[in-house]
């Protein structure tokens, strides 16, 4: 068996503005791709967007838009640290100081469907742009962007913020678009950029393929593989007989397919555990009728086991989660704020006078997610709450809780979620301000002391207080008892062991720097 080596703690641990500016990005090379060599992958779900200012983030969006469209960095290896290097798309990128990164595009990097060159005006509108999206909490420091020539500019941030090029820039929300063709799109597309840059152009049918060929066009460097073919296998289990068949060269797999694989690997295939910056709750909707007293909440939440969940839906895999702050960041909490203790639930239950209380449940139509739903239905029970359970696929679930969708938010009572994250901190709470209710704070509930403590968590560098901050933020989140802390997975994917496999910290596929060992 073949076995990452690089700990998940030691991926997880970066430097935030630091040590990479001098590194020249490149693809791996052209040593297999001659004519219709292809790399063979596995989607576990749809895009619903790939605009990196109003999408559900992460794999596979991310996945794509690192092969067809420009960054100023990528996320790399620099002294065996997760960190940020310049990308292929750059003559330069130079952290001046805290608040100024310049920046030299490479020229003759050219737009499909006739839209020239990738210029700094394009850079400037893509991140001012992002200033009015779902992604602006990754910008909340940047002031503008100021063009030199054609090809160069400063970014100026209004204060310091220690997360930006690793967070911002080297994220899926640090893609730069065209600005000509986006504004002749309407300001916002979904699945068709509608201009593309990269060594990639893209093919896609809904819910069968991605196909990735090779841009004519693309005059920097040539990724190894000329072809990348991305399959959407939704069922997990079918994912992992698909790659031990020969069908996939690299699949993401489940907790269960995991725990077997490290028993006994397929031959010529290696594991990687790209990283463990995710963290699963279930969520409570604290302005339900239902749910409006806190006494009840907080009986679900000393109802759950959470170690039963761990061992029962995720083999052991996963780590017990106690907040939204990752193993290996700054705000980790040790432990949380309540603990299983069913016998407490009941007894909050009958001080709040409430019997035979029926709640819905709604999760993704995954197996560890419904195991683990399956599990919190028994330990609810426990104390007289019956749980009826929704298994949702990708679309509805993601949508349910946004005000702009519809109207499901009002009708939902609790449910499982999971974000990923960056290698900061910050990048978790931003979804929980006041302003993030009815888009992702599904709990729908705010506080005063939270957002002061979010606006100091952006510029603080001292490391002990910024830990302070956090986990004061998560206490705080525990305290309205809408959250019961279910786990921290881990990302693995199982791949061909002649293939030398990038992943970001936040579990997506580096296709393009994928090459043969």
């Amino acid at each position: 068996m073949t076995k990452i080596t690089q700990t998940r703690r030691g991926f997880l641990q970066t430097a935030a503005i630091a040590g990479a500016a001098g590194l020249t990005g490149t693809f791996p090379g052209i040593s297999w791709s001659a004519e219709g060599d292809t790399l063979t992958v596995r989607f576990d779900r749809e895009m619903e967007s790939l605009d990196p200012g109003f999408y559900v983030g992460g794999h596979p969006p991310n996945d794509v838009n690192w092969c067809i469209m420009p960054a100023l960095v990528h996320f790399g290896m620099v002294d065996g640290q997760a960190s940020w290097v310049p990308s292929p798309y750059v003559e330069s990128v130079e952290v001046v100081d805290s608040t100024h990164i310049d920046f030299t595009l490479k020229q003759g990097l050219m737009w499909s469907n006739g839209f020239g060159e990738v210029t700094a005006e394009d850079v400037a509108y893509s991140y001012d742009r992002m200033t009015e999206s779902e992604w602006k909490g990754d910008y909340v420091a940047y002031e503008r962007t100021e063009v030199k020539d054609k090809y160069s500019g400063t970014i100026i941030l209004n204060q310091p913020f220690a997360p930006f090029m690793n967070l911002t820039l080297a994220s899926g929300t640090g893609i730069i678009l065209c600005k000509k063709a986006t504004e002749e799109a309407g300001g916002k597309y979904t699945i068709e950029p509608p201009a593309t840059c990269g060594p990639y152009v893209m093919e896609h049918k809904q819910a069968q393929y991605v196909r990735l060929r090779p841009n004519p066009d693309w005059t920097g460097p040539l990724p190894a593989f000329a072809n990348i073919d991305c399959i959407f296998v939704t069922d997990s289990e079918a994912g992992a007989l698909a790659f031990e068949a020969g069908e996939l060269d690299c699949a993401k797999i489940t907790s269960t397919s995991y725990a077997r694989y490290l028993k006994e690997t397929p031959p010529g295939a290696a594991l990687t555990v790209a990283g463990a910056l995710q963290y699963m709750w279930m969520g409570i909707n604290i302005e339900n009728p239902k749910l409006s007293d806190i006494r009840v909440r907080k009986a679900i939440q000393r109802a759950v086991d959470i170690d039963s969940i761990v061992q029962g839906a995720y083999s052991g895999t996963a780590e017990p989660s106690y907040g939204i702050i990752c193993p290996g960041l700054v705000g980790k909490r040790d432990a949380a704020g309540y603990s299983y203790d069913p016998a407490e639930g009941k007894a909050l239950m009958d001080e709040a006078g409430v019997s035979g209380l029926n709640l819905t449940l709604r999760t993704l139509n995954s197996p560890e997610r419904l195991l683990a739903a399956q599990i919190i239905q028994v330990n609810l029970a426990q104390i007289g709450v019956t749980v009826e359970i929704i298994p949702l696929d990708s679309g509805p679930f993601w949508e349910m809780g946004q005000e702009s969708k519809g109207d499901t938010y009002k009708d939902m009572e609790l449910w499982i979620m999971r974000f990923g994250a960056g290698p900061d901190p910050y990048e978790a709470t931003q979804w929980f301000i006041r302003d993030q209710v009815g888009v992702w704070n599904w709990e729908r509930w705010s506080s005063d002391e939270f957002e002061e403590l979010y606006k100091q968590g952006i510029g603080e560098t001292d490391q002990a207080k910024r830990h302070e901050v956090y986990v004061r933020m998560q206490e705080i989140m525990e305290e309205t008892g809408g959250y019961v802390w279910l786990t921290h997975e881990p990302e693995v994917f199982i791949h061909r062991d002649d293939i030398d496999a990038k992943f970001a910290p936040s579990g997506e596929m580096q296709m393009a720097y994928f090459a043969p060992k």
